[in-house]
């Protein structure tokens, strides 16, 4: 493993996922109530014995550098460690990331460095559990230039994502990128006898995870000529027609958290009884930052199929389908349904409280006999009394002073204040 070095793209402006990404980045939205995207990534290539790791970042960054600090850290008797490499200028170059490849390019000198062989490239985005020796060890036996993981998805889910063709032994011969809805791409169907292989469908179709592994010098090489500055777009369509490119299957949960719909529905999926993906399994978690919070404290609360986290408190309110994000307050006779709460930053203590109250401050969390629907309420927001929040299916974009709907689902986004009595 001390041969590779691991590349997590974070730097992405996430315009999909606005207003939850107008503060920070996509890879730092809290996902599960109490973790952020980028840790699933990072847990995975940690417990798969990955440690040497730099995670790329360029907008709104902060938060997501503040995570990575306080969470991460190797002590002095383990090897490995995860670096933050920011856009900068330097005298080569004077411009921001251009692209996934452009990223890499412009910090190629610091990841080549040492006794590395082969570079792994990950997304930060993206919500699956995945045991990266697996890849790598297919990478190294087939004599590759570079290995793709891919998926298998059903024709009706491949639009905006991209969508390659691998013949019987496996090797990918074309890549089409983010295919029309109404596209013909029957040239890219998987063959009889890849099929058969691996359990796909007569529909299926075989798309890019964003997982990858290079040898650094076919890396190295692709990324000498600077027009190429996307790997699905531009680096991996042309070492397809040039070198040895391998497909690695995939066959377990896997989601792209591109829209506010698809991130809506991983939160919500994750209160199923059997959820398709897990924070926890013996000797792999998904690690976080350490709160040292206290246990949630439930007052008269009804809550049924619900994820609670740390360090709330909740006042004869009534939880069902929702996921409750650290340090959230809801009040008495509050109905919160197919939700999902970020929480809170930071506690308000008694005294802060009857201090806002004097100067008619709303206290942060969800006001009493207010009722939210098919929502994301984005961390330390304010309801006041007696709000009614409902999204629907089908509902029109739109956007007021302090909220937003976006496919159908109304986002109350972070700091935002919402007066007693207000209907969305």
């Amino acid at each position: 493993m001390s041969r590779v070095y691991t590349v997590i793209l974070g730097g992405g402006r996430g315009s999909r996922l606005n207003p939850l990404t107008r503060h920070r980045a996509k890879p730092a939205v809290p996902i599960g109530g109490k973790y952020r995207l980028i840790d699933i990534t990072l847990s995975n290539a940690i417990n798969s014995g990955f440690r040497d790791i730099a995670v790329l970042t360029q907008f709104n960054s902060a938060s997501l550098n503040a995570h990575i600090a306080r969470t991460y850290r190797f002590d002095i008797f383990g090897q490995g460690q995860v670096d933050v490499l920011a856009a900068e200028q330097t005298d080569d170059t004077t411009d921001w990331f251009q692209g996934t490849a452009d990223a890499v390019r412009k910090q190629f000198r610091r990841l080549a460095a040492g006794r590395v062989e082969h570079v792994m490239i990950l997304s930060g985005d993206h919500l699956y559990r995945m045991d990266y020796r697996e890849i790598f060890q297919r990478h190294v036996d087939s004599g590759a230039a570079a290995t793709v993981s891919v998926i298998k998805v059903p024709r009706a889910e491949v639009t905006g994502l991209g969508v390659l063709y691998a013949d019987a032994q496996g090797q990918i011969r074309k890549f089409k990128e983010k295919p029309k809805a109404d596209e013909d791409i029957t040239d890219v169907l998987p063959p009889e006898g890849l099929r058969r292989e691996w359990g796909l469908g007569d529909s299926d179709y075989l798309v890019n995870m964003g997982v990858y592994i290079f040898r650094l010098d076919a890396l190295r090489e692709s990324l000498a000529d600077p027009n190429n500055l996307d790997f699905g777009k531009d680096i991996l369509p042309r070492m397809v027609n040039e070198r040895k490119v391998m497909a690695h299957y995939f066959n377990g949960y896997w989601r792209d958290i591109g829209t506010i719909g698809s991130f809506y529905e991983a939160n919500l999926a994750l209160t199923a009884e059997e959820p398709p993906f897990r924070f926890h399994l013996p000797g792999a978690p998904v690690y976080t930052r350490q709160r040292f919070l206290p246990a949630t404290k439930f007052v008269d609360a009804r809550v049924s199929q619900s994820i609670i986290s740390d360090g709330c408190i909740l006042f004869g309110a009534e939880l069902s389908h929702a996921v409750i994000g650290i340090r959230s307050r809801v009040q008495r006779d509050a109905v919160v349904r197919d939700s999902y709460l970020m929480g809170a930053d930071y506690y308000e203590d008694d005294d802060v409280r009857a201090n806002n109250a004097a100067q008619g401050i709303i206290p942060i969390g969800v006001g009493r006999g207010s009722v939210i629907e098919r929502a994301i309420i984005d961390k330390n927001a304010r309801i006041g009394e007696g709000c009614v929040i409902r999204g629907a299916e089908g509902r029109p974009d739109e956007e007021g002073e302090s909220w937003f709907v976006r496919d159908g689902i109304v986002i109350v986004p972070k700091d935002a204040t919402l007066p007693p009595g207000t209907v969305i």
